[in-house]
């Protein structure tokens, strides 16, 4: 067993740390006793969570626990069974429903089966059942059948798998551990794996735990505490393994030298890679915001048909990531493939490698782009008629694209049909790329195989994973909406949630904006801008880029409505109002269109003019005059970009009650009209108060109507005045 010297101990203060709480698994128990949980799947929950918690030991859904215990089905009769995490359950949030309970002996009764298919499989798992509406068990659930310990904990622990990666496992894992875990070969999960496992456990009976090669780590125990706490014990002998083979590394280092590495050579620090650029008098690294818009286009323009043209982009720009992208990752090291087999479904095998963008350089740029881009669609096209023709070509390709690109200068990207996809491919890229960097930099980076990379790829119950439901009708569009910290523009934004858009909320009242982003999704982006400042508009368009890696809709909502006859009506007053309602629109309009030609998706321009911009009301001109003004720069828009595939419409509404038409506001054009105030937001052909939602809904379904620009829907409950036709 590895014993560290004194060489690593400022390595080794980072190393992982137990986390168990006696206190905080004691009220676990007692929370769930009143709902019936044994105390067993209760702590099994607790430990369950403990290992969710930690991103370096699990991610998004992967790693599985389990208990065996007893319980009591519906005659009354005792069943020893094993409660083991279900599909669709993630660590971090598990329940215990989350870990159902199937029926101990007839799953022992299959190790007498020479083999077992998939399909066959899952439906012994599922017919075992105690309860037949629970979640399907893990793939793996017989693994943890056939291990004889009562908790059973798995991950896919990075400096564990940094170990299961090197070419010499085996015997890492012997001078690492010691008894303490038998090593195993890779073999795909199911039916073989568990009873390779079996026979290995059979062999070594005093182990604590499995090390599986390519794959991840396992441990059990008698107690959830037993089993948790082993789990963090081996990841920290792996991680002060590490520790020591880096600081070994380094200190047999002499500047001035070559290193042992050379590898380390060929992989220059982010700050080397802009001073070389700066150098050579190539102009700064351009940002996210300026590069996302031409490769969403690039990505558009390759998806093959069936597939979303709509892509989401994720940037992760820590130092870390940067000196990946600035180094190992522009190497051959960086396309042997995936760390474990489960990251193949979020990363394709392998991220797209692409050349450092310069600003002033962006033409060139976009043309080295595509062709890489293209290039990446031929090898994968490649390494799927390799692999198919191999399993008697029975399988039907998936779309090509990259998942996750290495972007030299900013950083690793994300690509999904959603931002929490597009989320989560980037969140295992950057365990992936921890992985990577310490195995290469420790020994040899060594990964499962093709063969076996396409094996999981394409097993069905790998892809059932991602899940399989319906695409919303406004997937993958990011809709930026102004003014949307309140009133119409916050029913808007959540009226686009519901469609299943992205979305960005722009406000002066950032609070506010934040506010409302919170309660519609953790992907939902709330931020400062001043719609009359043309900096503070460009920022934020920026940082929607940034975030998302482009945009795709934009409803222009802000506003100020401002009273006045025109005869007493001050200059400034008039200009204030053309400001917010006429210039403040134009600035927005402007700056969309630019993001929107640059991606080459075509795009939606929404307008909020208003029923004065046809049907002017007295004592009201500084806002009849701007809106009517806004009505024509709609119209111009509609004309002069319907070649681009941007379509431009507007909502004319009436007397909706928000930041603008306020109580006070109500009252003083009540008794401009000689109405009550009942009668005057009631007064329409309906005799119904119009709300802010019905107005979403109208941005909605402009949004949504593919062949109509230039077109203005009234939300007034009917007013023949203001009937445009």
């Amino acid at each position: 067993m590895l014993i560290c010297s004194n060489l690593c101990y400022f390595f080794l203060k980072a190393c992982m740390k137990s986390l168990w709480s006696d206190q905080d698994a004691r009220a676990c128990v007692d929370k769930y006793a009143a709902q019936g949980v044994p105390p067993e799947l209760a702590l099994r929950t607790y430990s369950a969570r403990l290992l969710g918690a930690n991103p370096k030991l699990v991610l998004h859904g992967g790693g599985n626990t389990s208990v065996k215990l007893t319980l009591t089905d519906v005659l009354g009769d005792a069943v020893r069974v094993l409660c083991v995490k279900g599909s669709g359950w993630d660590l971090a949030t598990i329940e215990p429903a989350g870990h159902p309970a199937v029926r101990m002996d007839p799953l022992f009764r299959l190790r007498q089966l020479e083999r077992l298919s998939d399909e066959a499989m899952v439906n012994a798992l599922r017919t075992n059942l105690l309860d037949n509406t629970a979640p399907t068990p893990s793939v793996e659930a017989l693994l943890h059948a056939y291990v004889p310990h009562t908790f059973i904990d798995h991950t896919h622990a990075l400096a564990a798998i940094v170990i299961a990666d090197q070419p010499d496992s085996e015997a890492l894992c012997r001078d690492i551990y010691g008894n303490e875990l038998v090593w195993v070969p890779y073999v795909m999960p199911g039916f073989e794996l568990a009873q390779v496992v079996a026979r290995a456990v059979e062999a070594h009976p005093q182990a604590h735990g499995l090390l599986l090669a390519k794959h991840g780590l396992f441990s059990f125990g008698d107690t959830a505490k037993q089993s948790y706490e082993r789990m963090i014990a081996f990841v920290t002998w792996a991680e002060d393994f590490i520790a020591v083979r880096k600081a070994a590394r380094v200190k047999s280092w002499i500047p001035g030298q070559a290193r042992d590495d050379s590898r380390a050579q060929a992989a220059p620090t982010t700050a080397n890679v802009i001073n070389t650029l700066a150098t050579a008098g190539a102009g700064a690294i351009a940002s996210m915001a300026d590069v996302a818009p031409y490769l969403r286009a690039a990505l558009a323009d390759i998806s093959p048909a069936g597939s979303p043209r709509h892509w989401l982009l994720d940037l992760r720009s820590d130092a870390q990531a940067l000196d990946f992208a600035n180094g190992i990752g522009q190497t051959e090291v960086a396309q042997r493939g995936v760390a474990t087999p489960d990251h193949v479904i979020r990363m394709k095998g392998r991220p797209l490698v692409l050349a450092a963008s310069l600003k002033g350089q962006m033409d060139g740029w976009v043309t080295d782009l595509q062709a890489r881009l293209v290039a990446f669609v031929s090898q994968y096209q490649a390494y799927f008629e390799r692999n198919n023709a191999r399993v008697g070509g029975i399988k039907t390709m998936l779309d090509p694209l990259p998942r996750v690109i290495v972007l030299p200068g900013l950083g690793l990207v994300g690509v999904g049909k959603t931002a929490a996809e597009a989320s989560v491919n980037a969140d295992v890229m950057a365990s992936w790329m921890e992985v990577v960097t310490d195995a290469d930099a420790c020994g040899t980076y060594e990964p499962v195989s093709e063969s076996h990379e396409f094996d999981m790829e394409y097993w069905s119950l790998e892809q059932a994973k991602l899940g399989k439901s319906a695409a919303k009708p406004l997937q993958g569009r990011v809709v930026l909406v102004t003014g949307a910290g309140s009133g119409i523009g916050a029913a808007t934004a959540r009226a686009f949630a519901a469609q299943g858009a992205e979305l960005a909320l722009l406000d002066l009242d950032v609070a506010a904006a934040q506010a409302v982003a919170s309660s519609i999704s953790r992907q939902a982006l709330g931020l400062l801008c001043d719609v009359t400042d043309a900096e503070s508009v460009r920022s934020a368009f920026a940082a929607v880029v940034q975030r998302f890696g482009g945009i795709d809709i934009v409803v222009s909502n802000a506003g100020v409505a401002l009273p006045g006859g025109m005869l007493t009506l001050p200059d400034e007053v008039l200009r204030k109002s053309f400001e917010v309602n006429f210039f403040a629109h134009q600035r927005v309009a402007q700056t969309a269109v630019r993001v929107m030609k640059q991606q080459r998706l075509g795009g939606v321009l929404l307008f909020n003019v208003s029923k004065q911009a046809v049907n002017p009301g007295p004592d009201f001109g500084a806002y009849g005059t701007s809106k009517a003004a806004l009505l024509a720069l709609v119209r111009q828009y509609a004309l002069e970009h319907g070649k681009d595939g941007i379509r431009v419409n507007a909502v004319n509404a009436d007397r909706i009650r928000s930041g603008l038409l306020n109580d006070a506001t109500i009252a003083l054009r009540a008794k401009a009209r000689g109405l009550s105030e009942a009668d005057y937001m009631g007064g329409n052909l309906l005799g119904q108060e119009v709300t802010a939602k019905d107005v979403a809904q109208a941005f909605v379904v402009s949004a949504q109507l593919a062949k109509t620009t230039g077109n203005v829907i009234t939300v007034d409950g009917g007013n023949v005045a203001a009937m445009l036709r």
